[in-house]
């Protein structure tokens, strides 16, 4: 289990995250969502040690994160950040070869090989893997760092946005990637999203954040309600359950100021 413990962050004047709490449990997905400038992504940063935080503690499996080294980590947590961009030409089943640096060291055993076969399968990608990156669709690019994550075999796995500029298809493709790692796996899988149907249809759990602040986290029933949806993003929801699945409708809701408008 993954534990953040009242983390907080500023830039400046500028309190990004403020003094969170939450835990991220083995074999569950926890979506983290909330408007622009919620701080989510800061979160996951400080939560992986890509970003340092002013006060708070992060504990990997009971043990604070600052006493992991590198390598021990890298072979515990897998992340992958919203933007990744290779200047490198790289085929798909070499980008996919490097999840297992921080086993191999570049030197592929058999067992390296079989878990990068396994994890381009998982992800779909057998026909493509001799195709370079550039020559792919942007769905497909995101499924090939997708699948070098899951090649990277960690217990706790950080997605940061993982489904910007997808389609449908592929977003479906990758949750429900993204659920087999936690539920047969037991894997601890947290996920960025703005989507909040799609959290609510495959997530465990969720952590809802405005303001650098957790308003709530808890099962998806717990989070997706009415008063924190309308708290998190102000404007107008009617949350329906919808064959067992926990579905907000909001489009074309009026923002507060509309309403008294009107």
């Amino acid at each position: 289990m993954i534990e953040l413990i009242e983390l907080s962050k500023s830039y400046g004047q500028t309190k990004v995250v403020d003094q969170a709490s939450v835990l991220f449990p083995p074999g569950k997905v926890t979506a983290i969502i909330g408007p622009n400038g919620a701080g989510k992504s800061t979160l996951l940063s400080m939560a992986s040690r890509l970003t340092d935080s002013d006060a708070g503690q992060v504990l990997i499996g009971e043990k604070p994160l600052a006493e992991w080294s590198n390598e021990a980590l890298a072979k515990r947590l897998a992340v992958l950040r919203q933007s990744n961009n290779i200047n490198m030409r790289f085929r798909i089943r070499e980008l996919v070869a490097f999840g297992r640096f921080p086993h191999s060291k570049g030197r592929l055993s058999d067992d390296d090989n079989r878990i990068i076969d396994d994890a381009i399968a998982q992800l779909g990608l057998e026909e493509l893997q001799d195709r370079f990156i550039d020559e792919l669709s942007g769905g497909q690019r995101q499924m090939a760092f997708i699948a070098m994550v899951v090649a990277q075999n960690t217990d706790y796995i950080f997605l940061d946005e993982p489904l910007n500029n997808l389609d449908i298809r592929h977003s479906v493709a990758i949750m429900q990637t993204v659920r087999d790692l936690a539920h047969r796996h037991n894997k601890a899988v947290v996920v960025v999203m703005h989507d909040i149907n799609f959290s609510a249809c495959y997530a465990d759990n969720m952590v809802a954040m405005k303001n650098g602040e957790v308003v709530a986290s808890g099962s998806v029933n717990e989070v997706v309600t009415k008063p924190v949806m309308e708290r998190i993003y102000e404007i107008e929801f009617d949350v329906k359950d919808i064959n067992g699945q926990r579905i907000c409708l909001y489009y074309g809701a009026p923002t507060p100021a509309l309403a008294l408008a009107q």
